[in-house]
This record gives C-alpha cells, structure tokens and sequence, in this order.
C-alpha cells in the first residue's frame, strides 16, 4: 500500500522466519492459497462491489501506463494498486482452501498466513486495509457449499470486526464473538448489530488477565450454547502491548491462551475444525511471537 505502511510484505517475511527458526514450520502441512472464485466471494459480497474491485486495478494499470502513481486509495489508510486483485483473491482463496480441508478431515485445523486482511471489509465497501472479508466468506462458504448448521466466527483483534458483522449479523447460523479495544478505530461495536453478535468492547490499556476473565465470562457460556460445528478464528495481534497501532496490553502468553480456549471449545462440539485467518498485527518482533504462540496451540506442539 505504499513505502512506510503498517500493512507491509514484511509480515508475512517474519512470520515465516520465525515459524522455520524455531522449528513450527517444521511440524506443518504448507500449502499454496488458491485464487476465490467470484462466486463464492459473493457469497458475503455484493456483486457491485466485488466488480468495482477488479474495476479498479484495471485503473492502476491504465494509470501506471500512462507514468501515473500506480495506487488508488479506498479510503486515507487503504490503497489498490496492480497486484491487489490477486492478492486479495488468494486470501479469500487460503480461508476457503483451508475450510474444504478440514471439513474433508485432511487435517483438524489451518492458519492462514494472508495479506490483506480482511475483517473490515463490508458487504459493499472497502476499508481500513481490507478489500474482501477473508473469514466471513468462508464461514459463509461453509454453510452454503458444505451445507453446514452453525458456524461461529471469533475476532480478537484490536479493532471491532466491523466487516464481519456487517455482513454476518442476523443471520441465526453464525454466532460471532468478539473483543476490541473502544472507543477506536471503526467506532463501532459498542451497540451489536444483531442477536447473534457477543461484542466485547475494552478500555485502552486493558491487560491480558482482565480479557481472559472476559472471555469466560462472555464468550465461552455463549460458544457452548451454540454448540458450533466449525470455528472461524479473525487472528488479529494488533492487542499486543508492543503494538503501536493499539493501546490494548495483550502478549502472546494471552493468545496462546485465546487459542486454547477456542480450541478446546472446538474440539468439543466441532470435531476440532479451525480455519484461523490472520488480520492485524504490526509490529514485526510481535508479531511474529504471536503467531508462533497462536499455531503451536492450535498445531498442540
């Protein structure tokens, strides 16, 4: 998204350093992402929008022709240039990939190391790094293509999901859990959008052992009422006190213990099935921490 964004290639860069230098890497299935097919990212997106995605990097590349800057922006912070479509689509693409396996039984769960992110993308609009929402189309895959009852999706970023719940809210198949720091960025999530929505807003500077009383306070009792046959995990690690895009004062000890206990939820009532797709997370050393905390649990190394 240009020179000195926070959304940069070089997430993915330390993630996969640090999966290979510590050994994670080498108790992992690696596998390529697929590019999502237009229909099934119209299964959580409008079909004007997904068109006017492709419009515009058909744009940039007209544009980039003729020596002009090679990015239009969606909003300030979010920039389209010639490779977004693609990218964009193999991220959906790894989340729908990842959910076809492990309904198959391939394997019991996925992370997807992905770029952009996803959970702030609407049905209609494009926002904050997000272009198409990676783990609402695939909890929707989910449902419309493997005929699935009840799926539920589970944000820990430190921003509102606002996407997800946009797209998601209402709809009696998906219980969405959420917890994100507020009043921030979107500002929103503070009044949930549907019945199906447990909206956890947080103080700045909220510590991670007051979030793991949250979390069993909010969210377990609703997870195990619902009983969800799959879970769909918006990783965000942006909540990590290391992180200046936040003020919340999580570590990877607290999403190695989110994990568990969303683990632990799936294990009992979904036959363990996870497809946890990566959203925020800046801060490079954290990062990387964090997702190795996160996939060690889920890969119960």
């Amino acid at each position: 998204m240009g020179d000195g964004h926070p959304e940069c290639p070089q997430r993915l860069d330390v993630i996969e350093d640090r999966l290979l230098v510590t050994g994670v890497a080498d108790a992992l299935e690696r596998r390529e992402a697929p590019e999502a097919s237009v229909e099934d990212l119209e299964l959580a997106h409008g079909r004007m929008h997904v068109a006017a995605m492709r419009g515009l990097r058909d744009t940039v590349i007209e544009q980039a022709r003729a020596g002009g800057p090679g990015h239009v922006h969606v909003d300030p912070d979010t920039a389209v240039n010639a490779h977004t479509w693609d990218a964009a689509l193999r991220a959906a693409g790894a989340a729908i990939a990842a959910t076809d396996a492990v309904i198959a039984g391939e394997i019991e769960n996925a992370f997807c190391a992905v770029r952009p992110p996803g959970h702030h993308a609407c049905r209609d609009r494009a926002m904050g790094f997000c272009f198409f929402n990676n783990v609402a189309v695939a909890a929707r895959y989910a449902l419309e293509r493997h005929g699935l009852s009840r799926v539920a999706v589970v944000d820990f970023d430190v921003h509102h999901g606002n996407g997800t719940e946009d797209i998601l809210a209402g709809d009696p198949r998906v219980l969405m859990v959420g917890l994100f720091q507020h009043p921030f960025y979107p500002y929103s999530g503070d009044v949930p959008a549907g019945p199906n929505m447990v909206n956890v807003p947080v103080p700045a500077y909220t510590k991670g052992m007051d979030v793991r009383e949250m979390i069993e306070a909010q969210w377990i009792p609703r997870l195990e009422a619902f009983r969800p046959e799959m879970i769909f995990v918006s990783a965000g690690f942006d909540a990590h006190r290391d992180d200046d895009l936040g003020q919340l004062g999580l570590t990877e000890q607290d999403f190695a213990w989110i994990t568990l206990r969303v683990r632990d939820v799936a294990r009992r009532f979904a036959r363990g099935r996870i497809v946890s797709c990566l959203e925020g997370g800046y801060n490079l050393d954290a990062l990387a921490r964090s997702v190795e905390a996160h996939v060690r649990e889920l890969a119960d190394l």
